[in-house]
């Protein structure tokens, strides 16, 4: 099919490529893109399943030195209320992760936008190449009714007008079959109609899906910030129940941007291998389907088009020819003449526009705008959606560590409330006086 105009693959592209695959037997996996193989879906698989074991390790180490903290601490004397050593340290890592979380889910707002945009020009770009498409099936389907209608009609009634003169009724013959082999050469042409996907069923599948996409993460990018901020606030006003309430909601997150990870990463890998060379799979794809080789898809139905030409030329030659001939004699046969010349010129205005439409510069051009939308701004945005996953799942394994730490060292005021000492009913005036 040859490189599209404009797109090239990008350095993320090569990069990503370039990393080793493993099967579920630690086989090595060609890096080609092959989503119909087994071995291929296991790759994927494995790379997501990478984050699943980042998240073990997280936790693990997490609830390590939890335990670590709740039972290997030297016991404070009794009545002691001098802070701990390294609490202020403590206090300022968490607040440093937490910000630094901040940041990543301003990154992945971005990357967020970015992979909308890119797949909104994907989706534009397949409704665009389906136009075309439309367009030339109605251009085929009103040139294949016009010659039936010139078949069934004008010409049978010129051959029972010319059927004296044998020689014009094999001529008018002639022409019959010539306009029938056009018809049915004009039917072949719509090489994409075997193709069980179409690019409008693609296109609403896709932004179905990306609308989804797109609030989920709103919604996780939200909830991590307000994980963060009603942190930030807990430590700031030393508020127990709330700290307490915000590690139980960072763990979730921590689970959640975990996740996500991995399925950024899986989508990234397999849309690098597609993005380094996507004309063997759309070739592929087509030859399956359809039973064209990449020459036709180069130009479709460029044989064809041809032929018909010339058979259109043959036809109208014969006409004159007829026209010249029989008119003289047969009066009657110069309304079906002039008819079929009609249809005839009408049919070659529409062939001219049929071999602009599948001249395929504008497919090719629809083809590129979807690849730089789907190979260039959603794998940016993909990547920029690791690095958010990246740093989210690191603040909250930190922030998580230190919550803790930083709770024991609050002071106990929000466990009772002040008292006067010139309350009468003081417990502690009343033991005095006692």
């Amino acid at each position: 099919m040859g490189a599209p105009p404009g797109y090239r693959p990008s350095a993320w592209v090569h990069l990503l490529h370039q990393l080793p695959r493993a099967d579920f037997q630690l086989r090595p996996v060609p890096s080609g893109f092959a989503p119909q193989e087994q071995e291929y879906q296991q790759a994927l698989l494995l790379v997501a399943a990478l984050a699943g074991l980042g998240l073990g390790l997280s936790l693990i180490f997490i609830a390590v030195y939890l335990i670590r903290f709740c039972c290997c601490r030297p016991p404070e004397p009794p009545g002691s209320k001098t802070p701990s050593p390294g609490g202020g340290c403590i206090t300022w890592s968490c607040i440093v992760a937490l910000l630094a979380g901040c940041i990543g889910i301003g990154i992945g707002f971005y990357g967020n936008s970015e992979t909308s945009d890119g797949v909104s020009q994907l989706s534009s770009a397949l409704l665009h190449a389906n136009h075309t498409l439309s367009a030339i099936d109605h251009l085929v389907l009103e040139m294949v009714e016009r010659l039936g209608e010139a078949v069934r009609t004008e010409l049978t009634t010129l051959e029972e007008v010319l059927e004296p003169r044998t020689e014009l009724v094999a001529a008018a013959r002639g022409a019959r079959r010539q306009a029938e082999a056009v018809a049915q050469q004009l039917q072949g042409l719509a090489f994409w109609q075997g193709v069980p996907l179409s690019p409008l069923q693609v296109a609403e599948d896709v932004s179905f899906v990306e609308e989804y996409r797109w609030l989920a993460y709103v919604l996780l990018l939200l909830l991590e910030l307000l994980v963060c901020l009603f942190t930030l606030l807990g430590l700031a006003k030393q508020s127990k129940w709330l700290v307490i309430v915000m590690t139980v909601m960072s763990l979730l997150v921590l689970v959640l941007s975990w996740g996500s990870m991995g399925l950024e990463a899986a989508t990234a890998v397999g849309l690098s291998d597609f993005c380094s060379n996507p004309d063997p799979y759309v070739l592929n794809l087509t030859q399956e389907e359809t039973g064209l080789s990449s020459g036709d898809f180069q130009g479709p139905g460029g044989s064809r088009l041809t032929l018909s030409q010339r058979a259109l030329a043959n036809i109208h030659s014969q006409l004159l020819g007829l026209e010249r001939e029989a008119v003289p004699q047969f009066p009657s046969a110069q309304k079906p003449l002039l008819s079929l010349e009609e249809t005839l010129n009408v049919t070659e205005g529409n062939f001219h526009q049929l071999v602009a439409l599948l001249h395929c510069r504008g497919l090719h051009k629809d083809y590129g705008a979807a690849l730089r939308g789907l190979c260039e701004d959603a794998l940016e945005g993909l990547l920029f959606l690791l690095l958010f996953s990246l740093l989210s799942a690191g603040a909250l394994a930190t922030a998580l560590c230190s919550l803790p730490r930083a709770w024991a060292l609050f002071p106990p005021s929000d466990d009772y409330d002040d008292t006067d000492d010139d309350d009468p009913f003081n417990p502690q005036v009343l033991d005095t006086w006692a």
